[in-house]
């Protein structure tokens, strides 16, 4: 069963939705009591950070989401979801839920457009299995307008480039995040979703 984070905001239905159509069941988990099994977490996101973290705290979701990756369950990260895997982001200055280290950058890029809008590659860096299968570089639909920097090379799983070279994918083999939207990538976007399904266990906690 794959729970998906619901703190009232965000892409959640689509995300559900691509989810069903890959044939794997879910659930939303709106606060933390909730008690079923549940095999890997979802945190989808479209939003402000600081507002994002504020409902995952009142909702007991930063509790939950701590507990069961204290257990060991994987974790995905989607746009602000991503975002808020890491240690700080500079919207709002907000402190997030820090399972990988590094900060979430407003974009400064000169001749560029913000926020980043649409399709763009991904080159695949690390041949983790969340782009498996997929072409080394491949296009995802993307909507944002800050990017992550994480403290460890190794984090990095995907590059794009937009005005400069960011991380457009993070994560070991736990906790995952992808900055673009994968429920609105088309087949490559449900070809990640169903990566992640299939391939993400769980392992001894970070």
């Amino acid at each position: 069963m794959i729970g998906i984070i619901d703190y009232g905001a965000g892409n959640l239905h689509s995300v559900e939705k691509a989810i069903k159509r890959l044939g794997y069941p879910s659930v939303r988990i709106e606060d933390g009591t909730f008690t079923n099994v549940i095999d890997q977490l979802i945190l989808p996101g479209v939003g402000h950070a600081e507002q994002a973290m504020r409902q995952l705290d009142e909702r007991g979701l930063t509790t939950y989401m701590q507990r069961k990756t204290d257990e060991g369950i994987p974790l995905l990260g989607i746009c602000l979801g991503m975002q808020l895997l890491l240690e700080k982001s500079e919207e709002g200055d907000t402190s997030c839920l820090g399972y990988l280290q590094g900060t979430v950058r407003e974009f400064s890029v000169e001749n560029q457009k913000v926020p980043h809008m649409g399709w763009n590659e991904v080159a695949d860096s690390q041949q983790h299995f969340l782009l498996k299968d997929l072409p080394d570089t491949t296009d995802f639909y993307f909507v944002h307008s800050y990017h992550a920097e994480p403290k460890h090379q190794e984090h990095i799983i995907g590059l794009t480039n937009y005005g400069h070279e960011f991380a457009s994918a993070i994560g070991n083999e736990q906790i995952m995040g992808v900055q673009f939207h994968p429920e609105k990538s088309g087949q490559a976007g449900l070809k990640l979703l169903d990566n992640f399904c299939r391939y993400a266990k769980k392992v001894e906690a970070c």
